[in-house]
């Protein structure tokens, strides 16, 4: 498996550990805001989020999206394009009990919407050192080429 394949797996492992990103419209003087997303293992293309109309990220347009994993290891900045998702059996195939807390008015709720966020291009870095590399850390030593190795761009 090639560095870039294996960072890439990783992501998408650890994404579905943790699905929560910090999320915000390019160009837009808002912040990001942490969102939670709906992932299919068989779309590595999208993921998708619920919201409601009125959110500051409803009108959709260019994103980024900034991921951090569960234990730290794993960091990533995705750059996509977030659009309405207006196909009822995607909106309900991840309708949940979890989900229908955020919403009190139920699937039907007119203020609801999914959004999707189409992925672009990525930058991904696995922080996990080898014993060796934290040795070395832990004594001031260089671990600047073993970190290089755990640094890829790629398109999603």
């Amino acid at each position: 498996m090639s560095n870039e394949t294996d960072i890439r797996h990783r992501f998408w492992t650890e994404l579905s550990q943790s699905p929560f990103l910090m999320v915000g419209l390019r160009g837009s003087p808002d912040h990001s805001m942490p969102m939670t997303a709906q992932l299919d293992p068989g779309a590595n293309h999208c993921f998708w989020f619920y919201t409601t109309r009125e959110n500051r990220l409803a009108k959709g347009g260019p994103a980024m999206a900034q991921f951090a994993g569960k234990g730290h290891f794993l960091f990533a900045c995705v750059d996509g394009t977030l659009v309405e998702e207006a196909d009822p059996a995607v909106i309900d195939r991840y309708w949940t009990n979890d989900v229908a807390s955020w919403y009190p008015g139920g699937r039907q709720d007119p203020h609801l919407m999914m959004l999707r966020f189409d992925l672009g291009r990525a930058e991904i870095w696995r922080a996990d050192m080898s014993l060796g590399g934290m040795f070395r850390q832990m004594f001031g030593g260089d671990v600047r080429e073993e970190m290089r190795s755990k640094h890829v761009e790629v398109t999603l």
